[in-house]
């Protein structure tokens, strides 16, 4: 079976040795950190035990890429390239080594092997003699004859033929173009600014539960991810867009906010959502709405401050294509589920019931990253004590969640996600929230434990 897998991710960071962020010369060995890539098919990242330690590309299969910016190849003349790669499969391949796309002229092949282990390290190379000279973009694709995972990579390097290949890059740890930061001196500012603001008083008979919300409908659908394949139109399977209607490929958080029109209420939250599209006989299916709930699932959600300015994140695997007879899709209403589908992945429901789907983001973040290259990095659980202080990400934010309706009850035939299976349901944010509007609801609701409706009273 395959192993699971993430969906696909970008940064955009080029390492050499001594030097990140920058090209340089084959003439010196260049060590280019796989997990640096800016844009891949089918990968995902994992902590790796090789020397150096940091993060390496795993569960690379046939068909497969990795696309690297900024690479400079040198003059002409041969180079060689290597690659730090293990692999416990028993079938063989190779990483092809190409420039301008993935179909690009191959300008060299790396042979792969079992090397005992997917943590088990070796370097290998193969040599080009011929090649585009100066910075260029490189792809390095996967190949084999079997459809299974068969390659892990920690790094591939160039150098002029004949020179030294480096045996240990520097990890790129936790800084780079994919880890856009905060600036420190605002967000301190930010922060003391908030936890400043006398929250509303409490009237009346109030239901305590810390939990405000916005309600969305579809706005439309493309193949674009803004945070998966920025810049790249098409790139992506379908989703189902709500909120903000501008959201395309090469939406930041700048151009969200400069426009005013969303399907969400109220009209002050321009953030972007999106999920993979729903199909049934290859017929997309719409929700009838989808409730965004922004509330904390801590004892004490008193320290929870909001989402800042270009803060983007992801929840659950689009790659994830595993049985799933459980309750990810489940039936909400009178009668509920009353059967499955053939597949045994889908729910079916009762005629008074709808599918139902809840995707659940983290409540912590590190503070510091508004970004991390899986898009999943930079935000985490709640430390040892059940608080985010104690852990690795000491920043409470909101407790956000997408609470999915479908207006169908299902068959024996089941569904199916532009991702694939349905486990492999997840969803995308990009915060475009007004930022006082934001602040007033996470202050007056989350932290006060009063549950609000959209317009932010309880």
């Amino acid at each position: 079976m395959r192993r699971a897998v993430l969906g696909a991710t970008l940064t955009g960071a080029l390492v050499a040795v001594g030097i990140a962020g920058t090209s340089a010369s084959a003439a010196t060995p260049v060590a280019v950190q796989a997990e640096s890539y800016a844009a891949q098919s089918g990968a995902q990242t994992e902590p790796t035990a090789d020397t150096g330690g940091g993060q390496n590309v795993a569960y690379l299969a046939n068909g497969d890429w990795l696309k690297y910016d900024n690479v400079d190849l040198g003059p002409a003349g041969a180079i060689t390239f290597g690659a730090r790669l293990a692999s416990d499969s028993g079938a063989t391949g190779s990483i092809q080594i190409r420039t301008g796309s993935a179909t690009g002229t191959v300008l060299a092949s790396i042979p792969v092997t079992r090397t005992g282990g997917w943590q088990t390290w070796v370097t290998t190379s193969a040599v080009a003699t011929t090649h585009p000279t100066g910075a260029q973009t490189v792809f390095l694709t996967m190949s084999s004859a079997q459809a299974d995972n068969f390659v892990n990579l920690n790094w591939f390097s160039v150098a002029a033929a004949g020179g030294t290949t480096p045996s240990s890059p520097a990890p790129t740890g936790t800084s780079g173009p994919g880890w856009p930061t905060v600036d420190p001196a605002q967000q301190a500012a930010d922060t003391a600014a908030f936890f400043a603001l006398t929250p509303r008083p409490i009237t009346g008979d109030v239901v305590r539960v810390p939990e405000f919300n916005a309600g969305c409908t579809v706005s439309h659908h493309l193949n674009d991810d803004p945070i998966v394949f920025p810049g790249m139109a098409g790139a992506s399977h379908a989703h189902t867009f709500l909120g903000n209607t501008s959201t395309n490929a090469n939406s930041t958080n700048q151009s969200l906010l400069g426009h005013s029109a969303t399907t969400c209420t109220p009209a002050e939250d321009l953030s972007a959502y999106w999920i993979p599209s729903l199909l049934q006989n290859g017929t997309v299916i719409d929700p009838a709405g989808v409730t965004v709930y922004y509330g904390s699932r801590l004892r004490d959600p008193s320290r929870t401050q909001p989402f800042p300015p270009g803060f983007r994140m992801i929840a659950g695997d689009a790659k994830l294509q595993v049985p799933s007879s459980g309750n990810q899709f489940w039936c909400a209403g009178p009668g509920g589920q009353i059967g499955r589908s053939a597949d045994g992945n889908w729910p079916i429901c009762a005629p008074t019931a709808n599918l139902t789907y809840q995707l659940v983001f983290p409540d912590c973040w590190d503070g510091v990253h508004l970004d991390s290259p899986n898009h999943k990095d930079h935000v985490g659980p709640t430390g040892p004590d059940g608080t985010c202080a104690s852990g690795r990400f000491p920043v409470t934010i909101p407790s956000l969640s997408f609470v999915i309706d479908y207006p169908v009850h299902g068959t024996a035939a089941g569904f199916a996600l532009a991702s694939g299976m349905a486990s492999s349901m997840h969803g995308d944010f990009m915060n475009a929230w007004q930022p006082a509007a934001q602040a007033a609801r996470v202050r007056n609701c989350i932290d006060q434990s009063v549950k609000c409706n959209s317009a932010g009273n309880n």
